[in-house]
């Protein structure tokens, strides 16, 4: 076996635990920080601690790693993974949790944290031909969604059966976060089998013209893909799927197993939707899936609070995931597409950056929703709202930038 594949599937396994971990904690972290004393106040404000202190610390590994080296920074990102774990054992005080947050990888969405994306995009895109760039990312995020689906399943199934088996909530939520730190640990053991393949320098000299975050030619482009992309995921940090979760508990009463099963389903039809991204882009183009996919999905999501029972909301909110996810490797594949192979991994650092800048600022103004019986259910409508003028805002700016393969067909 070619070594470009081996490491295609070594990256593929490390996407793999690393969502099926992230999909474990996301179901219940937000009942943890409420069963040690916080209030949905507090939880909030450290859901966005955690997405703000993602920012610096992925900002400097993504937009190093061409130059220092893409799998030393993984490691350190699997690292920092395992603190973050074990800190939210070992202390229920909310200063050392703020610290830990801070510092630590943390997801409490079930989506991407952390390096991990940046940099294994920019490896995959340097792995495989252009012509098959969209169809590995709609792969590699099918995986995702299923590991995540499987965590958030595995995860509910697990609390239930450890309070049906005499533990305490507390107790079955803490050795939720245990299982996730041995999972940074087993992340950390799986990048070292990454080969000198993935690195930068493997296909090009780096080019020393002069940098800005690990930029040069594309700076403009990426820049405004990051403004776009920074209001795509602050819409999208209402309704995280811990507070989603913790929305559906409030709203209908419903136990852990019930909201694992719940969105295991959501993150199943959210990996397929990726994967069918591949094939309506061949026809129509990246950007054009990226829209004409993404508004009708957020219409549901509006629709969702809408609902008169807890049946009709989960099916709005399935059909709402079932074509939730299709601009999501088209993004990612047109990023690459637009840029150079040394600015890859910061490309990707940059324009993830900006995301999750987005993402840090409205977990608190969802958890203050929460906590409002007015605006209890205004997450999802503010969320769809916002989502909606950011694919019309991509279609204006970037309809007419094609990537090299759309080019050839020309």
């Amino acid at each position: 076996m070619q070594r470009s594949k081996i490491d295609a599937i070594i990256l593929f396994t490390t996407r793999t635990v690393r969502l099926f971990a992230y999909g474990f904690l996301s179901i219940t972290l937000a009942l943890y920080l409420a069963q040690v004393g916080l209030s949905d106040k507090q939880i909030g404000l450290l859901l966005s601690l955690i997405l703000v202190g993602d920012i610096p610390i992925t900002l400097w590994i993504t937009t190093s790693a061409d130059r220092i080296g893409r799998r030393r920074m993984l490691i350190l990102g699997a690292l920092l993974m395992i603190f973050g774990g074990a800190a939210f054992v070992l202390t229920n005080n909310i200063v050392l949790l703020m610290f830990a947050a801070i510092i630590g990888v943390i997801s409490p969405s079930g989506n991407e944290i952390g390096p991990f994306l940046a940099i294994e995009q920019a490896a995959l895109s340097q792995l495989v031909p252009d012509d098959r760039r969209t169809q590995v990312f709609a792969w590699y995020n099918l995986v995702g969604s299923f590991a995540t689906a499987a965590g958030a399943l595995g995860g509910g199934m697990i609390v239930q059966s450890l309070q049906h088996a005499g533990f305490s909530s507390l107790d079955s939520y803490r050795a939720i976060l245990i299982a996730y730190a041995v999972a940074g640990a087993l992340l950390a053991l799986i990048f070292l089998a990454v080969s000198s393949s993935v690195e930068a320098n493997a296909v090009m000299e780096i080019a020393k013209t002069p940098r800005l975050l690990g930029l040069h030619r594309s700076r403009n482009a990426v820049i405004k893909l990051s403004v776009l992309f920074s209001l795509d995921a602050f819409a999208g940090g209402f309704i995280v799927q811990s507070l989603m979760a913790y929305w559906f508990h409030i709203k209908y009463g419903i136990d852990a197993a019930m909201l694992g099963s719940i969105f295991f389903g959501a993150n199943v039809l959210a990996g397929v939707s990726a994967l069918s991204a591949t094939h309506v882009a061949k026809r129509i183009g990246l950007i054009n899936t990226m829209v004409f996919t993404h508004i009708p999905s957020n219409l549901l999501l509006c629709l969702v609070p809408f609902m008169p029972n807890l049946t009709s909301a989960i099916i709005v909110l399935l059909l709402r995931f079932s074509i939730s996810q299709m601009d999501v490797p088209t993004r990612q594949s047109y990023t690459m597409a637009i840029v150079s192979p040394d600015e890859r991994s910061a490309a990707s650092g940059v324009t993830s950056i900006a995301r999750s800048v987005g993402a840090s600022m409205s977990p608190v103004l969802g958890g203050l929703m929460l906590a409002n019986p007015l605006l209890f259910s205004a997450p999802f409508l503010v969320s769809g709202g916002l989502k909606i003028i950011y694919d019309l805002l991509v279609y204006r700016s970037f309809s007419k930038m094609k990537p090299p393969e759309e080019n050839a067909k020309q």
